[in-house]
Formats: C-alpha cells, structure tokens, sequence
C-alpha cells in the first residue's frame, strides 16, 4: 500500500523489532557482532566512522565479516586497507571501495534503489545480520534520529535482526522516518564527537553550464525535481534561478537546493503531493548542508519506499529526474554503470525516477552528459552500447538526452528520428 504522503512513516517502515535499547561500551558492542556475520554500513554522510575504526582496530574478533552499501563516498578504515577477515558486498560501488577491487574483496550486486531495503531485509537474497548506523543525540522527546540518512537504512533499521548505534553530536536531528526511539536500537555507544563524511561540491566549468541552461530550458514552473550526484545537476540547479514554484522529491538534498529554497524558487507550493515539503531520502554534501537542513521544519527525510517507489513517484505532476550517464546509445539505451569495461557505479535510483517520471503527469526524465570522455577524445553518444557494459536505463524509458550541443528529445521518436537527435547533439568533431 503506497503511503499517503512523506509523514506517513507507519506507511513507509516495516513494523519495528522490539529491541533492548542499551547503553553498550565500544568492546560490548564489537563483540555482539557475529563471526561471518554480514553487516549493513549507511552509505553517503552516514557511515558510523567510530564503529567502523573500532573494528578495523580488532579484525582479530572474526575469521569473516562482510561488510556491505551502497554508495560510499570515501574509503573508511575497515575499506581504505583491505585484509582478513573483512570483506565488502556494494549495491552501488564507488571510487571508495578502490582498494577493496584491487584486494579480490569486493563482490557487486546490481540493483536499484528501490530494491534495497528488499534485497537486504530478513527474506531477501542478501539478508543482513548486523546494521551499524550513526544517530543524533537526543532529542527532547528522548528520540534520536537517523539524520542525513533515510532510504533503506530508515527500513532497515527496523526490520533487522540486530542494531548498534553510535551516537554523534555532530549528526543533526532530522524529522521524519529518521526519527526513532530508543528500543529500535540493541545497543547504543556514546562516541566522540566527529565530523560527518563530506561529499565536497563538484566544480563546475563552462561545459556543465552550458548542459545546465539546456536542462534549464526543459522544466517549466511549478516542475517536480530529482536530481542526482555531480557537476552536471548542480549546475542544472542553479540554472533554475529564475524558475517558480519548484518542488523537490528525490534520493538526495545537497548543496546546491540552498540557494534555489532560499531564493524562492523552490516553495513546493505547486506539488500534487506533499505541497510545501522538501522531500528527500538522504542529505548528500558538506557540512553547510546538514547544518542547513537541521533548521528546516519543511524538510522531511523518508524511506526508499516512498522516496524511489514509482507508485510514489507516478503521483506526483510535472515529476522531473535529472541524471547523467557515462553514454548514451542511438536507440536511446543508457549506460550509467561501466566505463571502459571497468564498473563506476550502478543502476542507482535512475531506472526508478525514469519509470516514476513516465507514468507521472507531466513528468519528465532528463539525461545530461558532456559530449565527450578522455579528455574529448571519445563521444559519449554511441552507436551501440557496448555488449561488455550495461544498460541502466532502457530506451522505452529515454524522454531527453541533453549534451553541451542542445537537446535531443527521444520519447515519441522512432530509432531513426532518435539516432538523428542524437548526432545533432554529439561532438562535430569525433565519430560515432
């Protein structure tokens, strides 16, 4: 059943464990962790750095532990220098996990967002034993929060067998399905005060903001967006300046939404659903944005099933995903996953966000992406994706590919009008 609306968290979570709600020392909690135990780490700003350390400090606990995320943005302890006994299972890999690649201790799993908290749960493929999280202090109430993580880790949570806490001063108190009381936890350890793991601001350059006005061009007042890591979206956003009544329902909140919330331009005010809230599974950037979001009483953080569910998604009018790609073949198919035979990423929330715009009313999906690779040495637009790479996104679901050229609108268009639009968009000077 779809939830009614981003407070909705009844809706969103699987129905809590009842759990011990302890204060534990580091050594009790380290040791509550199972040998071969496979342990869940929040992905982004999230990871519970402190647990982490504390365990790369004691690998001689365990004969086996897998670790296992999604997106990480930096190479933590237990990750930064592989050895027995930690291995590490990623849904979403990335540069983070480099070490981890070269030591034979990294397996991928490819899935979409919306999957997670389902391949992860007790009856899933890759049911985890432990979730590791990092938490607010308490609130007045005596709840903490979850903070700058929501999506699966807010499911998971609560469905998992065993939960440890650290709890952080630094992680700002956040609403919504962040939000928990003490018994969702087995055991929480009073830890130092540390920064959050920072996803530094992409610099942009005059190419990302000539893709940015182009997208820019597509979105008409009152649009809904989603948008996604990197150079190309946050100049896509700060391209909006000028636009009204935005709204925002998407996996990630960083940087560069400040501007356009404290401007005006983004009020929610025309959204079908959740008028006036910024919703968002995770908070993604610097400190500025966490400290930022913490003062925000229209923010809500929600779960993967409400921020990436396309039931969710088709609800919500003029809904517009704004991703990239690594290419982009003349039928339209998307590869966001492997370069050069070497895997980047993976599927993420955009094989969601292109679904949920499609069936939504007036919704939009927008794939932005330089014309180039190798330092404009390779196009980007192919003739073909490669049989060694993935499509992440099929061509059913490509409405508009936006290059640094223009824009080439696919939806409606047969493979011949496709692979025209494409060209037109691509480097005059490199062949396809």
């Amino acid at each position: 059943m779809t939830p009614a609306d981003a407070l909705d968290v009844r809706g969103q979570l699987p129905r809590p464990r009842t759990r011990d709600g302890r204060a534990m020392s580091m050594a009790e909690a380290l040791a509550r962790i199972p040998d071969g135990a496979r342990v869940y780490v929040p992905p982004l700003m999230g990871p519970p750095t402190a647990l982490l350390a504390a365990m790369a400090a004691e690998p001689d606990r365990w004969t086996a532990i897998e670790t296992t995320s999604d997106y990480l943005a930096e190479p933590l302890p237990v990750f930064a220098h592989p050895k027995a006994p930690f291995r590490h299972l990623s849904v979403q890999p990335s540069r983070a996990l480099g070490a981890m690649a070269e030591a034979g201790a990294l397996r991928i799993v490819s899935g979409t967002t919306s999957q997670f908290a389902g391949l992860y749960g007790p009856d899933g493929p890759l049911a985890v034993d432990v979730v590791l999280v990092q938490v607010s202090e308490p609130g007045p109430d005596g709840r903490f929060s979850l903070g700058t993580n929501g999506g699966p880790t807010a499911e998971l949570v609560r469905s998992a067998p065993f939960v440890l806490a650290e709890i952080n001063q630094t992680m700002p108190y956040l609403r919504g399905a962040v939000e928990c009381d003490r018994r969702d936890f087995d055991g929480l350890v009073e830890v130092d005060s540390h920064p959050l793991v920072e996803l530094p601001v992409a610099p942009r350059s005059s190419v990302t903001d000539r893709i940015g006005h182009h997208v820019a061009s597509l979105i008409p007042d009152g649009a809904v967006i989603e948008y996604g890591i990197g150079a190309i979206p946050d100049a896509s956003l700060a391209a909006l300046a000028e636009h009204r009544d935005l709204g925002l329902h998407s996996g990630m909140l960083g940087d560069a939404v400040i501007d356009l919330v404290e401007s005006g331009a983004m009020n929610g005010a025309a959204k079908s659903v959740d008028a006036g809230l910024l919703v968002t599974s995770a908070i993604v950037g610097t400190q500025r944005v966490a400290e930022w979001a913490a003062q925000r009483d229209d923010l809500v953080l929600v779960g993967s099933s409400y921020s990436h569910g396309v039931p969710t998604l088709a609800r919500q009018d003029r809904f517009t995903a704004i991703n990239s790609a690594v290419e982009v073949s003349l039928d339209g198919s998307i590869n966001a996953e492997v370069a050069d035979g070497r895997v980047v990423s993976g599927p993420g929330g955009q094989p969601d966000f292109a679904a949920g715009a499609w069936l939504a009313t007036a919704g939009l999906s927008i794939v932005a992406l330089p014309a180039t690779a190798r330092r404009g040495t390779r196009s980007r637009i192919v003739e073909a994706i490669d049989p060694g790479h993935r499509v992440t996104v099929p061509p059913y679901l490509a409405d508009c590919v936006v290059t640094e050229f223009g824009v080439a609108v696919l939806r409606g268009a047969d493979r011949e009008q496709r692979a025209a639009a494409l060209r037109a968009i691509a480097s005059p000077d490199l062949p396809i």
